[in-house]
C-alpha cells in the first residue's frame, strides 16, 4: 500500500512538471515502478538504455491506443 502511494505521488508530480508529449501516453504507476526497479533497485543496463526503452514503449502504446480508437469510431 505504501509503494502504491509513493508511485501515485511520483506520478502526480511528473504530470504537473512535465506534460506529456503528443506522441506518448502519460506515465503510469506501472511504468514508474518498472523504471524505478530498472534504474535504482537492480540496474542491469545503463540509464540511457532504460529511458530509451520506456520512451519507445510509451510511444508504441500511444500508437496502439490511437489505432484502437480509430477502429472503434469506424465501426459506429
Amino acid at each position: 500500500m505504501l509503494a502504491h502511494a509513493f508511485l501515485t505521488v511520483v506520478l502526480a508530480d511528473e504530470h504537473a512538471r512535465n506534460p506529456k508529449p503528443d506522441e506518448l501516453i502519460p506515465l503510469t504507476c506501472n511504468e514508474i515502478q518498472r523504471l524505478f526497479i530498472a534504474l535504482v533497485v537492480r540496474p542491469i543496463h545503463g540509464t540511457a538504455h532504460r529511458l530509451a526503452w520506456s520512451h519507445w514503449r510509451r510511444r508504441h502504446q500511444a500508437r496502439s491506443q490511437a489505432s484502437r480508437y480509430q477502429r472503434q469510431a469506424a465501426q459506429t
